[in-house]
């Protein structure tokens, strides 16, 4: 039997020859000729080597071979079935896989976006990088995942950023501060206090000694600490005040307050990252598709899905 020499059209047509019996109807059902359907007949006896039908009662029905060679047809077209199935689903997001690298405080919200798509879309796996804003930029420059999430996307001609949603930067205190009711206050009357930071990598601290600069404010003591939990719980506990994303603040239980600062919250927003040159998975579209329409339900800011809209078109125009 010359194996090689099987092809799945061939199997196709064999495999209707013995569902109807006919070459008619055959050839009625896969719009060919019926000289064509005798002819594949033919090609399919030359390369098994054996006869594969015989007439019966005015049917064509498989001989032994026949019927060993009608399993594996259906076997080889049900598996391209599923195989094409497969494609389909893949090609439509509806299964797959792809990777977003989020900076730490961005932890706080993509869940309630990540969630919901996944029970949505089983079929996706998703894998989550976390880390601050360097370690972010480190995995971006070596291609390492397929969507990020920044605060301040790296500035680079390779780049679409979409600013999906705000992330304003809040002053915190422990949450029987007595800086909670003073009025008017300034960080001038704070700056004498012990404030406890991110590492510089973090994208907020980046963002508050900017403003410090700006303001000409210099802090007269400070304490690093390396995540935003651990920054909560050290404000909780009475170790000193913070700047912290609102959105950590909110979903923080009791112990810590926002304090009611001049100039606060200093204005920010995540942005979904892209490079200008990388593929996206179709599972990493579906998932912007599904943030664009569910933004203005989850956080209240239709802005955010409006800039994503933006972002997947460019990327189609990229493609």
């Amino acid at each position: 039997m010359k194996v090689r020499q099987l092809t799945f059209r061939l199997l196709q047509v064999y495999a209707d020859v013995v569902r109807t019996g006919s070459l008619t109807a055959t050839a009625n059902r896969l719009h060919l000729t019926q000289p064509t359907v005798s002819q594949q007949l033919k090609r399919l006896r030359e390369i098994v080597g054996e006869p594969i039908v015989r007439h019966e009662e005015g049917r064509l029905v498989p001989t032994e071979v026949g019927q060993a060679l009608y399993q594996l047809s259906q076997d080889l077209l049900s598996r391209a079935d599923v195989f094409s199935q497969y494609v389909e689903e893949y090609n439509s997001g509806g299964r797959g896989h792809f990777s977003i690298g989020l900076v730490n405080t961005a932890q706080y919200v993509l869940p309630r976006l990540l969630g919901p798509f996944s029970q949505a879309n089983p079929q996706v796996d998703i894998t989550v990088e976390i880390g601050n804003r360097q370690q972010m930029l480190n995995r971006f420059e070596r291609h390492e995942d397929d969507l990020y999430v920044f605060s301040h996307p790296p500035l680079d001609d390779d780049v679409l950023a979409a600013p999906f949603l705000s992330n304003p930067l809040v002053v915190v205190g422990p949450e029987a501060s007595h800086w909670a009711d003073v009025n008017d206050l300034t960080m001038e009357a704070l700056k004498d206090q012990r404030f406890l930071l991110r590492e510089p990598g973090s994208a907020t601290r980046h963002t508050f000694d900017a403003w410090l600069y700006s303001a000409g404010i210099e802090l007269r003591s400070t304490q690093q600490i390396a995540s935003n939990e651990a920054i909560r719980l050290a404000v909780a506990s009475g170790m000193g005040l913070a700047v912290l994303s609102r959105h950590v603040v909110a979903d923080a239980p009791k112990g810590i307050q926002e304090l009611p600062l001049q100039g606060f919250p200093l204005k920010s927003r995540w942005h979904f990252v892209v490079r200008r040159e990388r593929r996206l998975p179709p599972a990493a579209y579906r998932f912007l598709s599904f943030v664009q329409g569910s933004l203005a339900q989850a956080f209240e800011e239709p802005e955010g899905g409006l800039a994503v809209a933006e972002l997947l078109q460019a990327l189609k125009v990229e493609r």
